[in-house]
């Protein structure tokens, strides 16, 4: 699926992601990759001021999903089967940048690793790797 492909999915399989304002944005797919921006807002926050693990983590796993749908097409019932966070800093108080890079994309799983970081920096704030289960297409 292109760029344009995966948005207009997202956006009709998922509107729920949009309740309240759009900020998610799919930057760009690429071989076996995938790279999305969250934008900065208050709903994002937890006390103290600094972005939400759980905002993060939606990031995350969003990420891993726009990856491997880059790659094996419209599959809305591939579902996460595994995540795990490592939370390294605390981020900036500005938009966030997930890379994924798909470790293994085969007929049944699929294994991906992903960055986060803050806008305009290359420290890394959040390492996460993620497992789908692809359903059989038969």
């Amino acid at each position: 699926m292109t760029k344009d492909e995966l948005i207009a999915f997202l956006d009709r399989e998922f509107p729920q992601l949009h309740i309240g304002g759009q900020t998610y944005f799919i930057e760009e797919v690429g071989p076996l990759s995938a790279r999305m921006r969250m934008a900065y807002h208050e709903r994002h926050l937890r006390p103290g001021g600094t972005i939400s693990g759980p905002s993060m983590m939606a990031l995350a796993d969003l990420v891993i999903y726009a990856a491997i749908l880059a790659h094996i097409g419209p599959v809305a019932l591939a579902v996460t089967t595994n995540l795990s966070f490592n939370f390294l800093r605390k981020p900036e108080p500005r938009g966030l940048i997930a890379d994924c890079k798909l470790l293994k994309l085969g007929k049944r799983l699929a294994v991906g690793e992903v960055s986060i970081f803050s806008e305009g920096s290359s420290e890394v704030v959040c390492h996460a790797t993620g497992t789908y289960s692809i359903p059989d297409r038969r």
